[in-house]
């Protein structure tokens, strides 16, 4: 079973950046679509971005223009680059992927995540004002 394990978050000022990255155990197919999620203490999952196997991107406008998701397949891993980091992107973060084989030229779902079948385990992101 595919297993993903998410790098260290860490804590920032306001302005800074952060990369994450997630490693899968197994095989990330070019039809799995990955993400990168998000959770802040009392409010719902929201998706920053997600990224298909050709390398098709989506992200949510909270993060748009400051945020960059990437995958290597090669290397079973999937980033993300968050530049110019607010206070309000404070939250757990989580990888996923949608093990459902989809074409990758065909944009990812982002959402709430609610298509992704596989997690890991969150790593905490704090910015400070």
């Amino acid at each position: 079973q595919l297993q993903l394990v998410e790098s260290e978050g860490g804590s920032v000022q306001s302005g800074g950046f952060l990369r994450l990255s997630c490693v899968a155990s197994g095989n990330i197919h070019s039809s799995h679509c990955m993400g990168w999620f998000r959770q802040a203490p009392g409010k719902e999952r929201e998706g920053a971005g997600s990224v298909t196997g050709a390398g098709i991107t989506s992200y949510s406008d909270s993060v748009k223009g400051r945020f960059t998701i990437s995958r290597d397949n090669a290397k079973n891993t999937v980033f993300l680059q968050m530049n110019n980091l607010k206070p309000e992107d404070t939250a757990m973060y989580y990888c996923a992927a949608d093990l459902t084989l989809r074409s990758r030229y065909v944009r990812c779902p982002l959402g709430s995540g609610t298509e992704y079948n596989t997690w890991g385990q969150g790593t905490q992101v704090t910015v400070s004002s």
